[in-house]
């Protein structure tokens, strides 16, 4: 309970106050970087910015060129100033392989965007945003669901031998299948719920729908029979089946701040039992109903601690508590002081769901734990 009121407390004063704005160069910046195979655009504007994430403020675009959206190992990324104001322009490299149509076949002095807002390419030359192999896997699966709503799909009645784990390349028989066209289902276990502290009471967000693999229907009926593949965990009897998503994936993303301010807290990380550090998964407990969008950049705050003012008693609820400890001494309960909490890193959401989202952390100063603090940037 104490831990529910500190986090609640946390989350109404540490924000009393607004960050200054104004966009800080690295002290020892380069003019220019010449980008390299396996960077990120985010790291590439931490060699200018001390806040990376804010390099869309300051591109500039030549309207000339034909496609000015990616940026290749080769291309020299510039650093100026115009008007008094900091600039990002990049320059064609001569190396890397940049297809065959438009400007991306032609080298030379050209200043392109700097933009990571585009989908899923197939120009594999092309750098990133963030890290994508990080949180590949969690750009289609897993899936947040709501109270009851996993229950309803169809579900894996038995396999073929009657085994209650199934492998690979094994039949299963399915019921409640819908008559439609589709062949192709990926396979869900209902997960541990999303619980958030951040309002002050105990709230169940969603529940992670938790990836086992994917089955193709052979035959509809009652049961259905179905072939499992390439399952990523052991298919269980009761795991339940959703047609597979057709969805596009976005691979880069564009840094933002969200639209009003939003506070919140990390509920979840996906293989942490401690400390949450840079490039590791979280889920936060704010979502699209909150206004939170792909891209948001926030702000990880770790909890001040709880201390016990034990030279200020002079409050008639503290001044006569004292407490004998193991050894017989008088130990003197101060009154309960809150500290201030403390800046531990930046996080980047890459995918929203109604009341939930995750993100990638970016950044990581300190170590971050469950239950540390989020705010909008």
């Amino acid at each position: 309970m104490l831990h529910k009121i500190v986090l609640f407390m946390s989350l109404m004063a540490v924000f009393a106050y607004s960050e200054a704005q104004t966009l800080e160069i690295t002290p020892d910046r380069p003019d220019q970087y010449v980008v390299r195979l396996g960077d990120t655009l985010w790291d590439i504007s931490g060699t200018f910015l001390v806040e990376p994430w804010r390099w869309p403020e300051i591109w500039r675009v030549n309207p000339e060129i034909e496609n000015p959206h990616l940026i290749y190992p080769g291309d020299i990324i510039r650093f100026s100033y115009e008007d008094g104001m900091p600039v990002l322009t990049v320059e064609r490299g001569q190396t890397g392989d940049r297809g065959q149509t438009g400007d991306r076949g032609q080298t030379g002095d050209r200043n392109v965007k700097l933009s990571p807002s585009i989908r899923a390419s197939e120009h594999r030359e092309a750098i990133h945003t963030i890290p994508i192999d990080v949180i590949r896997p969690f750009l289609t699966r897993p899936l947040i669901v709501g109270e009851g709503e996993i229950e309803r799909w169809p579900y894996v009645l038995s396999s073929y031998e009657q085994h209650l784990v199934i492998g690979p390349e094994i039949e299963i028989y399915v019921r409640d299948l819908p008559a439609s066209d589709a062949s192709n289902y990926s396979i869900y276990r209902k997960g541990p719920p999303y619980i958030s502290y951040s309002r002050g009471d105990e709230e169940v967000l969603g529940y992670e729908a938790i990836y086992i693999g994917e089955t193709s229907v052979q035959v509809l009926g009652d049961p259905s029979t179905a072939v499992v593949i390439d399952p990523v965990k052991e298919v269980m009897v009761g795991d339940r089946l959703r047609e597979t998503s057709d969805e596009e994936i976005f691979t880069s993303f564009f840094p933002s701040s969200p639209e009003n301010e939003i506070t919140g807290s990390i509920i979840s990380a996906e293989g942490v039992l401690t400390e949450i550090g840079q490039y590791q998964v979280v889920v936060l407990d704010r979502g699209i109903a909150d206004g939170v969008k792909i891209g948001n950049v926030f702000a990880v705050y770790q909890q001040g601690k709880v201390i016990r003012d034990k030279v200020k008693t002079s409050s008639k609820a503290y001044e006569n508590t004292e407490l004998i400890d193991y050894l017989g001494k008088i130990n003197r309960q101060g009154e309960p002081v809150i500290l201030p909490n403390v800046r531990a890193g930046v996080a980047m959401v890459f995918r929203t769901f109604d009341r939930v989202s995750y993100a990638l952390v970016m950044e990581a100063t300190i170590p971050i734990h469950l239950h540390d603090i989020i705010k909008s940037l």
